[in-house]
């Protein structure tokens, strides 16, 4: 397996425009250990972002319910705990407790349709049906 690999999550039409999916993924490190890792992805438009589902206050996940990120207003990603909202196209905090610091953005790349994360080592699912 190539350590920085792409790798496919959803489809593109998967995640409506104007609205955020979080994924729970399982990451690889440099020495081989294994890790959860979550993460956001928004589709605005034909564009597709991605973050850290991890806030920057307290280390806790942003969605309060299952997939649900934004605001009431549906511009900014939110944070369920303590109300911090995020520019979307930026991952900065714009108010709340972590004002002036950021998501942490994640590589992505839209491919044949298809959501995918570049710059890391998942676990493939169907790689450990195989052992």
């Amino acid at each position: 397996m190539q350590p920085h690999a792409i790798y496919a999550i959803c489809g593109f039409n998967e995640i409506p425009s104007r609205r955020a999916m979080g994924f729970h993924l399982m990451v690889v490190d440099d020495h081989g250990n294994r890790r959860p890792w979550s993460i956001i992805v928004v589709r605005w438009g034909k564009k597709v972002l991605g973050y850290a589902n991890k806030c920057p206050h307290n280390g806790v996940n942003l969605d309060w319910e299952r997939n649900e990120f934004l605001d009431p207003y549906g511009i900014r990603l939110m944070c369920g705990k303590h109300g911090s909202t995020f520019e979307l196209g930026t991952g900065r905090c714009v108010e709340g407790p972590c004002q002036g610091r950021a998501l942490t953005p994640i590589a992505l790349a839209v491919l044949d349709d298809d959501i995918c994360v570049v710059g890391v080592r998942l676990v493939e699912d169907d790689a450990s049906l195989n052992t």
